[in-house]
């Protein structure tokens, strides 16, 4: 199915919570990929639809009652992400989830237990459940969207998110433009997050709301110097004002010597880096300097 042609269908109700599903897959995890599928599907109480996007393939695998769509290149996973929701664009639902094709939703009540939350949190432009390795049940650090991540369980306000599973008001998400397509992967929620903090709204983590998702490492993806180096700098450009931006740089130098150290690969991030300041990174619309009062009273300065 090309670009655009999408076939609807309604799981559930209308009377019930609506929920827009979007999955990116480029073939190649089949059995993952229709175990994360029919754990969606499972979800009950909601109003579901779900959209698969082929990213520079046609989807070989579409369950029944969901919708497809297939990019003829790979856009990469932000503008991947924006294509399924425009395509389910038509009676949009109250929130989107992003989900990951690897991941799983253990329970058929996971979609109904985040809208409860998001209830309980009006402000909260999105809701990010807590995410568990199903081996080993371990919640890494970098799933855990705050500068002090040692208790995965404990929720709150947080002011940036982990991408590959979570819940976003449609409407939030449309005003703030939604994700920086062009940032092909890496920090494309830094930059949705603070956006979204822009618009007076704040990120909720619910750590008591479990879902599944092998604990891999990003560095397995073959321009993950380059590019988390490059989109750091296209963030600060982006959204900071402009005396933080040389200080946000600063400290991201310091931080990355001191982890990529030992990894032989610091010349690639200081390439990706460059690339950064060498333009490329799209509109400019900093943050007001409110918005970075908030994030800092809420526990992480747009600095760090």
């Amino acid at each position: 199915m090309n670009e655009g042609q999408v076939k609807v269908s309604r799981k559930e109700s209308a009377a019930k919570r609506s929920v827009d599903v979007v999955v990116l897959t480029m073939n190649d995890r089949d059995e993952e990929f229709r175990t994360a599928m029919a754990s969606v599907l499972a979800q009950q109480g909601v109003d579901l639809r779900v959209v698969i996007v082929g990213n520079g393939v046609e989807p070989d695998y579409i369950p029944e009652g969901a919708q497809s769509v297939a990019l003829a290149t790979n856009a990469g996973i932000p503008e991947g992400r924006n294509v399924g929701v425009k395509a389910l664009a038509v009676d949009a639902a109250e929130f989107v989830l992003f989900f990951d094709n690897d991941a799983v939703l253990p329970d058929p009540h996971t979609l109904t237990q985040l809208i409860a939350e998001a209830d309980r949190q009006p402000t909260a432009a999105y809701v990010q459940p807590r995410i568990a390795d199903p081996s080993t049940g371990e919640t890494l650090g970098r799933w855990v969207p705050r500068l002090r991540s040692g208790d995965a369980r404990r929720s709150g306000v947080v002011t940036v998110m982990a991408e590959g599973i979570v819940l976003v008001r449609r409407a939030d998400f449309d005003a703030a433009g939604g994700w920086p397509g062009h940032f092909f992967l890496f920090h494309e929620g830094v930059d949705l997050s603070w956006r979204l903090w822009d618009l007076g709204k704040v990120g909720w983590y619910a750590g008591g709301i479990e879902v599944h998702h092998p604990a891999t490492n990003p560095a397995r993806h073959g321009p993950f110097y380059r590019m988390i180096a490059r989109n750091r700098v296209w963030v600060a450009r982006r959204r900071l004002p402009a005396p933080l931006v040389p200080v946000y740089l600063a400290i991201w130098v310091v931080i990355s010597l001191w982890r990529f150290r030992s990894s032989g690969n610091l010349s690639v991030w200081f390439k990706g880096f460059a690339e950064g300041l060498r333009g490329g990174q799209g509109e400019r619309h900093p943050m007001s300097w409110r918005t970075v009062w908030r994030l800092t009273r809420a526990g992480r300065p747009p600095i760090v």
